[in-house]
């Protein structure tokens, strides 16, 4: 981690406005480099689904900022997220994306280490005299907790419970889970890509749907009538929401939000024969309607700060790499133990719009690069986040709300950013 930078209330007011931000927030390298110790090492950052590790042994690896950490279940099915770091000459001990073993050993000098990170061997031990404090020397381990099947892990011990974290999102997460249908929510595989750009850049995305039918077109274009319809976002009463501590969520279509109600409203013509195949297999109407009311994934998407989307029917993850590059993770969701024919409509739909060869993902991709290449323009001219700021209004929850093409999700979020990086 990088050296703690300090800050004072109102450093950053020259900057960034409740309306408006300047474009060095997109191209400030030290600027970055505070950002990934005074956002991405305080605060919770999504690491794992649960069904990645769902067996004890299972891991995989990930990040937190920029630490390189390993996400494990040991025999007690215990969850750890541990810095990817030999304790002795700091080479990494696992280089595997994801997998099972029952240790990790360092490939260096062989140092070896527990499901739980604790040191359990090290050759040749007798050099050290009888001094070397194994208790003190097993990987480091981060504060990690779970809600509802998302793992989070943070470096910072004193920060508040994950649940307090995330607040009024806890109900959408909630909610997006239900597209399992009843079957527990599992990993279907990813695709990542890198874009040259800001990290803020496709955080502002994810609930943006003022852009909507503009980059998208070409997939409305190609999609069937009844999809073009279903996001006509513009016109079908949806709303932008501001949770609290950067997240924000976009309902996109009303009706869909909640998965397990309208099961009676007749199938989109595009699922009959999912309907007809899961007849075939035996299930009962009931199940076969809630599948596939379930298949096209929830109605909204889910902005959780400051790096997973819920996105629809998918994860999306962000990874900061520098000022002017990041990854984006596409991570397709399914059913465990649900029905295969599903399970393969839910790939298809992922791969027809966010798959490398999709009508989506590539056309954001091009329209983040090109905020990046403008970024360059003018150090004083002003990103502009204003849209439906007068027309916010107040929720029963005590949140804030404005229409789908609102953009208080991006105020939301660059209040929190402040707010860290002030801290």
């Amino acid at each position: 981690m990088t050296e703690t930078v300090h800050s004072a209330p109102g450093r950053f007011d020259a900057m960034l406005k409740e309306d408006r931000a300047l474009t060095r927030l997109y191209t400030d390298a030290a600027l970055f480099e505070e950002e990934l110790e005074k956002i991405f090492t305080k605060t919770w950052v999504w690491v794992a689904h649960a069904s990645e590790i769902a067996e004890p042994g299972d891991f995989k690896t990930a990040k937190v900022g920029r630490e390189p950490v390993i996400v494990t279940r040991d025999r007690k099915k215990n969850v750890h997220v541990l810095v990817n770091r030999c304790r002795h000459r700091a080479a990494t001990v696992c280089e595997v994306a994801k997998g099972k073993s029952n240790s990790f050993v360092c490939p260096y000098h062989g140092w070896a280490y527990a499901l739980d990170g604790s040191l359990r061997g090290v050759p040749y031990e007798e050099s050290y005299a009888g001094k070397l404090e194994r208790g003190a020397l097993g990987l480091r381990a981060l504060r990690t907790e779970e809600y509802n099947g998302l793992i989070f892990a943070t470096f910072d011990d004193t920060i508040e419970p994950l649940v307090d974290f995330l607040g009024p999102a806890r109900k959408w997460i909630d909610l997006f889970m239900k597209q399992s249908a009843g079957y527990p929510m599992m990993t279907q595989g990813e695709h990542r890509f890198t874009f040259p750009g800001n990290w803020k850049i496709q955080l502002e995305n994810t609930t943006d749907a003022y852009h909507f039918p503009l980059v998208h077109r070409t997939f409305l274009n190609l999609t069937d009538g009844e999809t073009e319809d279903m996001f006509d976002l513009m016109n079908k009463g949806g709303w932008v929401e501001d949770l609290g501590h950067g997240h924000s969520v976009m309902i996109m279509m009303p009706e869909l939000v909640d998965l397990e109600d309208g099961l009676d409203a007749p199938f989109p013509e595009k699922f009959s024969a999912l309907a007809e195949e899961l007849r075939s297999e035996g299930h009962d109407e009931a199940k076969i309607r809630r599948i596939v009311r379930a298949v096209g994934g929830a109605g909204f998407n889910l902005n959780l700060f400051p790096n997973l989307g819920c996105s629809a029917a998918f994860f999306r993850v962000l990874q900061p790499i520098s000022v002017d590059q990041t990854e984006v993770r596409h991570v397709a969701l399914g059913m465990k133990g649900g029905p295969v024919a599903a399970n393969v409509a839910r790939l298809r739909i992922h791969e027809f719009f966010q798959g490398p060869m999709g009508f989506g993902s590539p056309d954001d991709a091009e329209v983040w690069d090109r905020v990046q290449q403008g970024a360059q323009g003018g150090a004083d001219l002003w990103l502009m986040l204003n849209r439906s700021l007068e027309n916010e209004e107040a929720t029963p929850e005590g949140t804030r709300r404005g229409d789908v093409s609102s953009e208080i999700g991006m105020r939301a979020a660059y209040r929190q950013w402040k707010t860290m990086m002030e801290a």
